[in-house]
């Protein structure tokens, strides 16, 4: 090894009595001397000594191995060829094992001679031939050579040159044509080499040197073909060049504003290194790996097989947890009871029904603005209250009207999730559940080869800092990093022109851009990095470059996380991405990425945000307490949304703005305090199988043009800049053609197959001059009115729902609306069933039983057509008619509700109602019973409300595994709805 390492006294230097102990084999056992004397003893021994006493038996391997924190630390640390083993990065830690660190840095010194053994192994008759002695040739003032070039030329194999202290400028090129070793001596700095150096030889090594370009070249060394070998030298100012099919392996080097040029190199490694002050790119990587390949490249490859990876192997902990509440039950339609007796019904809470003689008891439904009836009953646990539970007399007679109430269905597992109180929790499956490193590259075999290849440049343990550039790969360059360090950087990372990166376990962090760019169809694995405080985008994918983006930690950036855009693509598959400036995930101008499994949270801007005609697959992530909503899809947007959990956003879930598309489905939307959903209808957007509950609004509302909302709140609403240069880029001219299979065309706005329950307002709120369809939804327990249509241009449908237990109507048609209302249920609503001022309003095969208030109120100026209806009200009249309100009632069964009420209630002289052929039920006896049969209770959505996993070949939600935390705080906007804005 080195000279330092043999500086302590030899075993012809220990005293004799330690010599006569050691000869005889003395045993540490009883009787003989204390281990802790041994290893005071063993201290004066150096490197060959230690390897003799560890031959000698077990006890004294032991021993040996016992001294790794004192003698095996000194040697480490003392020895001139290497420096702490855990610089540059972490120089205060201490390495698992001195003895291992010291051992791989021994045998890394002596890869460059790995040649001379195939040499010696090759030759005839090599057991009779002499081996000669390696020479060592002494270069300084007072010494053998005056230079390095004299002591060149009278070099032999593989012989040693040792540069003593000074400053050697050589004013030619050096051309080094047999193998040899050039080391200088003393500590580092005192011997400066200014030269140029054009390897032609098989090998060398070089260390402990400082190198400076001459004055005639910038390139200090470069080679061709052979190996070099750098351990413990400095680089200033100038360039190394390797081309393939030669190697290099460089260790404990420093390199100020020094350009490391690698062209086609099989294999080449750079460990330990520190690379400062870059005026352009510090190391760049171009080709692709040479397919010849020299003597070393056997040698390289099992040395780092055989060190430490720094590949995980446990889970590391999650950064953030969320809690919410999560209540087991399973979802079947209930079947309700009507009673009117003094007894409670068997879905009602007990906290529901007052006492007999209180004033709760006995009043009315409250007449609110409009004639619209709102119940002052208190809540149930569910939003649901049932009609019975009032007190009525003895004497009264008692039917019952059997239907089915459908309420919200579960999500996340078969789990309902209860309102979003503090230090309430809810479990999340196992689908959205963070996974470790190592857990997906097991899952995952292409990312595993990935992670383990080992071709073109490994780059280790190295920082990069202070300077323009890091690492650039191009020309179908490869290169892998592990562990390194990129701070205070234009850029960290460039891959373009095909070229494929492997980034394992990298800190990216105070980039002045992006930290890692890529262009030009790069690709390859980015797994496992902490990425934080860029400038720019952590992440920036563009021009049809397909990586996959892997467990890393995305945060604290002053713009997005992730940036796709230009034909972009990638996988982005179960990182953290968190407390961005910007949007956690920004897709545009054509890209089309996979996003699934992450968790993007507590951004100050939207979590994912689709722009400028941008695509995706957005699947399975956890998007939670974002500042301005989870998703926001404008301009153009078209990405499927499916199978999310979106919540505790402090405005709206998803927002679907000016001309944005795509498909939402299969989400769970929950306790964000904006609206669940808000979107535009003229974008054309498809909701479907979607849970919307505890959102602070509307469950879901729907607006047809612009409001305040286009203004950037936060002075945030400065265009993004994605150019390289600083200029603006269009990328028209590269789009791809819209051939994706998973947007089916949808001519018309549709919300269909959702849960909306028990959100802060109405559960759908309709404001729009487009049409728009509403099917198969369940519009549960919500705040205000189940749906809400405030205005409607062209027609609005409104079908086959499940509409139940809302704290005011079930249906409210202003005037000037075209609404259609065909086969829904509409249950146990506090107010009226349906309330309409609408000019054309058409009410078609509809159940309206149970409500608080009429079942069908229609008021002046409307014109409604009730026809094949199946009406009920508890209280009040099944049809009202106020006003001058023109209808036609045709063809309907109309139950009798109270004795006191009339089935049918209109002002005596109205010409305008029309009523023709319906059929009123009153009951004769006592427990009359009536049933909704033939058809039986509606909606009928056995075949239609299907949730997400049916429709999409079988995903499966398992067993719950883990539990996340976040603040839920107390408080909902009111008034108007909260809008996202995307940056």
């Amino acid at each position: 090894m080195c000279s330092h390492c043999c500086s302590t006294p030899s075993l012809d230097q220990v005293p004799a009595s330690l010599i006569l102990c050691m000869d005889s084999k003395v045993t540490m056992e009883a009787g003989g001397l204390p281990l802790e004397l041994w290893r005071v003893i063993l201290a004066y021994l150096h490197l060959p000594d230690l390897g003799r006493c560890s031959l000698v038996c077990k006890a004294w391997y032991e021993l040996i191995l016992s001294l790794d924190s004192t003698r095996w630390r000194q040697l480490c640390l003392g020895c001139t060829e290497c420096r702490h083993p855990n610089w540059p990065n972490q120089p205060d830690v201490e390495p698992e094992s001195w003895r291992e660190a010291f051992k791989q840095h021994y045998l890394a010194s002596k890869t460059w001679t790995k040649n001379a053994l195939d040499l010696d192994s090759s030759v005839c008759f090599s057991l009779f031939r002499r081996r000669r002695e390696r020479r060592t040739l002494s270069v300084g003032p007072g010494h053998e050579f005056d230079s390095l070039g004299s002591a060149l030329a009278m070099a032999s194999l593989y012989d040693r040159i040792v540069l003593f202290p000074g400053v050697y400028e050589e004013q030619g090129e050096i051309v080094l044509k047999v193998p040899v070793e050039i080391v200088g001596h003393g500590k580092l700095g005192e011997v400066a080499l200014l030269a140029s150096i054009d390897q032609h030889c098989s090998t060398t090594r070089l260390c402990n040197l400082v190198f400076m370009p001459a004055w005639f070249s910038p390139f200090m060394f470069k080679t061709t073909s052979g190996h070099v070998q750098f351990d413990n030298c400095n680089f200033e100012n100038g360039h190394i060049q390797v081309h393939g099919p030669g190697t290099c392996q460089v260790k404990f080097c420093t390199f100020k504003n020094t350009h490391v040029f690698l062209h086609n190199v099989p294999l080449c490694v750079l460990e330990n290194c520190e690379f400062v002050g870059s005026e352009n790119n510090s190391v760049t990587v171009e080709g692709h790996p040479s397919a010849d390949k020299n003597w070393a490249y056997k040698y390289l490859l099992g040395l780092i097989k055989s060190s430490p990876s720094v590949l995980p192997t446990e889970d590391p902990d999650s950064l953030m947890s969320l809690d919410l509440e999560s209540r087991d039950q399973a979802w079947s339609p209930r079947t309700c009871d009507i009673v009117i007796e003094g007894s409670q019904s068997p879905t009602s809470p007990a906290s529901s029904s007052p006492k007999p003689g209180s004033k709760a008891g006995s009043q009315e439904a409250e007449v609110g603005s409009d004639g619209e009836r709102v119940a002052q009953t208190p809540d149930s646990s569910d939003g649901g209250l049932s009609p019975s539970g009032e007190d009525e007399d003895e004497d009264q007679l008692t039917y019952r009207l059997s239907y089915q109430v459908r309420g919200p269905r579960p999500v996340l597992g078969g789990s309902f999730l209860g309102p979003p109180l503090p230090g309430a929790s809810i479990q999340l499956p196992s689908c959205l559940v963070l996974n470790s490193l190592q857990q997906e590259l097991q899952k995952d075999k292409e990312a595993m080869a990935l992670a383990s290849s080992i071709q073109g440049c490994l780059i280790r343990k190295c920082l990069f800092r202070d300077g323009k550039g890091g690492v650039f790969v191009c020309s179908y360059g490869r290169a892998k990093m592990e562990g390194n360090i990129f701070r205070n950087l234009t850029y960290a990372v460039r891959c373009i022109h095909n070229s494929k990166i492997v980034m394992l376990r990298n800190d990216v962090h105070r980039c002045r851009a992006a930290g890692i760019f890529l262009r030009l169809e790069g690709g390859g694995l980015i797994a496992g990095n902490n990425i934080y405080h860029n400038a720019e985008a952590g992440v920036d994918i563009r021009k049809k470059s397909n990586p996959l983006i892997l467990c890393n930690q995305i945060h604290h950036g002053l713009r997005s996380g992730i940036v796709v855009l230009g034909n972009g693509k990638g996988i982005i598959r179960n990182n953290q991405i968190f407390s961005n400036k910007e949007a956690g995930i920004y897709i545009l101008y054509h890209g089309n990425p996979v996003v699934s499994g992450n968790h993007i949270f507590k951004g100050r801007a939207a979590g994912i945000a689709v722009n400028e005609n941008g695509k995706g697959l957005i699947t399975e992530n956890v998007i939670r307490e974002n500042q301005w909503g989870g998703v926001d899809i404008r301009r153009g947007g078209v990405p499927v949304l499916r199978s999310n959990l979106i919540c505790f956003g402090y405005s709206d879930g998803v927002v679907v703005g000016d001309e944005g598309k795509g498909l939402i489905e299969g989400n769970t939307i929950y306790a964000n305090k904006g609206c669940g959903v808000w979107m535009m209808s003229s974008s054309l957007p498809h909701v479907s199988s979607n849970h919307v509950s505890y959102n602070g609004l509307y469950g879901v509302a729907v607006f047809s043009q612009k409001d305040g909302s286009g203004e950037f709140p936060g002075g945030h609403g400065a265009q993004e800049n994605f150019s390289e240069d600083g200029d603006a880029i269009l990328w028209e001219t590269e789009l791809e053609k819209d051939d994706d299979p998973l947007r089916r065309p949808v001519t018309t706005a549709l919300v269909e197959s959702n849960s909306i329950n028990h959100n802060g307002a109405s559960g759908l709120y309709v404001q729009s001059s487009e049409a728009l369809h509403i099917v198969t939804n369940v519009i549960h327990a919500n705040g205000d009115r189940g749906i809400t249509v405030a205005q409607s241009g062209q027609l609005t449908r409104v079908a086959n729902n499940s509409i139940s237990c809302n704290r005011q109507s079930g249906v409210k048609v202003e005037a000037q609306c075209k609404v259609e209302l065909r086969g829904n249920g509409i249950y146990d609503n506090r107010g009226h069933g349906i309330i309409t001022k609408g000019d054309s309003t058409v009410v078609i095969e509809n159940d309206i039983i149970g409500n608080r208030g009429s079942g069908l109120q229609l008021l002046p100026r409307s014109d409604t057509k009730v026809i094949k209806n199946r009406i009920h009200s508890f209280r009040a009249y099944g049809i009202a008619v106020r006003g001058r309100a023109k209808a036609l009632v045709q063809e309907n069964i109309i139950f009798q509700g109270k004795t006191n009420k009339t089935i049918f209630q209109q002002i005596s002289n109205n010409r305008d109602c029309v009523m023709q052929n319906n059929k009123f039920l009153v009951f004769k006896k006592k427990s009359d019973t009536w049933r909704l049969v033939n058809p039986p209770a509606r909606p009928h959505l056995d075949n239609s409300l299907r949730g997400p996993s049916a429709a999409h070949g079988g995903q499966k939600v398992t067993a719950m595994a883990t539990r996340i935390t976040a603040r839920v705080e107390g408080g909902y906007h009111s008034n108007r709805s909260i809008f996202c804005t995307i940056l």
